[in-house]
């Protein structure tokens, strides 16, 4: 029996498509499947030709791509899956009605599709997402699984390689009476490396807020000696303590507890020399990986903002910045504040979906 589509299923019946596509080895990325869904959007997704054509201009990677574009087309929507091409599993059954460019009776067909909601709200950007989404969001943010970053120690422990540990070896033999006995090997052992997340509450990352602190919670959870948590805007706030909490909930109550500029203005510039003359110098920041989360929206001096990011560069082991606006298709880095950093960042990635955050995460990790 066909039934009328929410406005919410046609874009869970796109995103499985994009998902199929995905597993039959296309190389469709978070910000090809938002490109898809804009463009049918602003096209007609009731239209067979309107979806064929702008998902295999924003899904296709090349020439290359068109047979198994194709395929998979023909496959999804024609509600029949072909054996290699799409691997089934456990999903929420969507239909939805697509026109079959004015042929069959009433130019209507009912197409059975499997897309997953969670699939779709990974991907969704987190500003625009409703209260129950957002309730659903949270609760994903459960699923991340942060790694932390190491370094090298200097202290050696014993090994089965590495290089000849002369003390241990010379006492394994006199406990021998001087007989030949067995080599003793050691290593460097290795720690983990200090991570500092440094996010902006100004008003103009407030839909991001709440999701980048979310994220700051799991990775202090994973790691609470090794993470520390500053919120930045007009003032630098630590929000470490807080974030050590173990319900997210009542983390981010305390942490809002304690910031007084959320939602204020941004004075980058000035926040990171206080960072770096009060936490940085002292050790915090030095050799540390540094996520700064920030749409580089910058009210100060661009100048001065520059400035202290070379400084944190100098300090810090990798410098990564994190900005909501870097995953929307058509973003170019053009303001004034991220001009000023982008010269002392190793990595300047997307954070404005759940997966941007898992990618983050893999960043930091590998750092």
């Amino acid at each position: 029996m066909t039934t009328e589509p929410t406005s919410a299923e046609p874009d869970l019946a796109l995103a499985g498509f994009a998902s199929a596509l995905r597993q039959a080895g296309l190389a469709v990325t978070a910000d090809r499947v938002h490109l898809f869904l804009r463009a049918v959007a602003a096209l007609d997704a009731t239209m067979t030709a309107d979806v064929y054509w702008a998902g295999r201009a924003a899904l296709c990677s090349g020439p290359d791509d068109t047979a198994r574009y194709d395929e998979v087309f023909a496959a999804w929507f024609s509600g029949q899956r072909s054996r290699g091409v799409v691997r089934r599993t456990p999903q929420a059954s969507v239909q939805a009605a697509l026109a079959d460019d004015g042929e069959g009776q009433d130019g209507n067909r009912t197409l059975n599709v499997a897309a997953s909601s969670t699939e779709v709200l990974r991907h969704r950007d987190v500003a625009d997402l409703s209260a129950s989404d957002r309730a659903e969001l949270a609760r994903l943010f459960g699923t991340l699984r942060p790694r932390a970053p190491v370094r090298r120690a200097t202290r050696r422990r014993p090994s089965h390689r590495g290089d000849v540990d002369p003390r241990r070896t010379l006492r394994a033999q006199l406990r021998q009476v001087g007989e030949p006995g067995r080599v003793h090997y050691r290593r460097r052992s290795v720690r983990p490396r200090r991570v500092v997340v440094l996010i902006d509450v100004s008003g103009s990352m407030r839909p991001y807020a709440d999701s980048l602190l979310r994220l700051a919670h799991t990775m202090v959870q994973q790691a609470p000696r090794a993470v520390e948590v500053f919120t930045i805007g007009t003032r630098l706030t630590r929000v470490t303590p807080a974030l050590r909490r173990r319900d997210a909930d009542f983390a981010l109550r305390s942490a809002g507890d304690v910031v007084p500029d959320w939602s204020g203005g941004t004075r980058l510039g000035e926040v990171l020399k206080v960072f770096l003359d009060r936490w940085g110098q002292r050790g915090t920041a030095r050799r540390a990986v540094v996520v700064v989360c920030s749409d580089g929206w910058e009210r100060g001096d661009a100048t001065l903002l520059g400035a202290q990011m070379q400084r944190l560069a100098g300090l810090a082991h990798r410098v990564v910045w994190l900005n909501p606006h870097r995953g929307k298709p058509g973003y170019e880095p053009v303001q004034a504040g991220i001009v000023a950093v982008l010269p002392h960042l190793d990595d300047l990635v997307a954070g404005h979906s759940l997966t941007s955050f898992a990618e983050l995460l893999e960043v930091v990790a590998d750092a």
